[in-house]
């Protein structure tokens, strides 16, 4: 069970802010992300630092968010970190959340070492990689600068990205409708997951709808945000153990 918070007011002096930054989570950061992502597949073909670029910038917007939500929980007498999920478990989690965590880590594991075999096997991985979208596939570092700044950028996500998606925008929710129901929240914090990944296309929201299902799952059947945080982190990390060379040649920049 996540934390609550007792209502809206708990929030203070902060409560407009608070429900604008979350408004903003789930309406602004859309169109924010696009906006970013086509300047930068613009500028990705003369570029040669434009991926370190983008990187930069995600790390100044996600900790940009963060920093804004410490200044609404500074502003709110009632509401702190332990609200917004930043606490160890104080009841033992759900069973089928801890289950659904290994299940998840062994998966990344198990399925990022058969695309490393596969490669030192010369397997032809051109049709697979090719499928995945360009949105996806220009974000993969590929010099050992991108892939240094892709590492700090892959830790912020787990971090920032569960704080506000599952942490603190949940937890906005619960004091505007103290009793929405758990199946509730998963589905939200898996729509408006998915919807900040609006630039990587239908199947990109899709896609990361589901995980955030998951995430949020894990979130609610743990009782702390930490466990997302690590899964999370966990499966952006292992796009630095994938081999550059799977990568497809139009996605290259030598």
């Amino acid at each position: 069970m996540i934390p609550s918070v007792e209502g809206l007011a708990a929030f203070g002096p902060a409560a407009v802010a608070a429900c604008l930054l979350a408004g903003y989570l789930v309406v602004g950061e859309p169109a924010v992300g696009t906006v970013l992502h086509r300047r930068f597949e613009a500028a990705l073909a003369r570029d040669p630092d434009a991926r370190t670029w983008l990187y930069q910038r995600l790390l100044v917007l996600e900790w940009g968010l963060v920093v804004l939500v410490a200044g609404v929980l500074w502003l709110a007498p009632s509401v702190g970190a332990g609200e917004i999920g930043l606490r160890l478990p104080e009841q033992a989690p759900n069973p089928v959340a801890v289950v659904l965590a290994v299940l998840v880590v062994a998966f990344l594991v198990v399925s990022t070492k058969a695309v490393r075999a596969s490669v030192r096997r010369s397997a032809d991985m051109t049709a697979l990689t090719a499928a995945a979208p360009r949105a996806i596939t220009s974000l993969v570092p590929r010099s050992p600068t991108e892939r240094r700044w892709f590492g700090l950028v892959a830790v912020t996500a787990g971090f920032c990205e569960e704080l506000l998606y599952r942490g603190f925008l949940l937890a906005v929710v619960l004091a505007i409708a103290p009793g929405i129901p758990d199946l509730a929240l998963v589905a939200l914090g898996a729509v408006t997951f998915g919807l900040a990944h609006f630039y990587q296309g239908l199947g990109g929201v899709v896609a990361t709808t589901v995980l955030g299902a998951i995430l949020t799952f894990l979130y609610v059947g743990t009782g702390t945000v930490l466990v997302p945080m690590v899964v999370h982190a966990a499966i952006d990390l292992r796009i630095l153990w994938l081999p550059v060379g799977m990568l497809p040649a139009e996605g290259r920049d030598g």
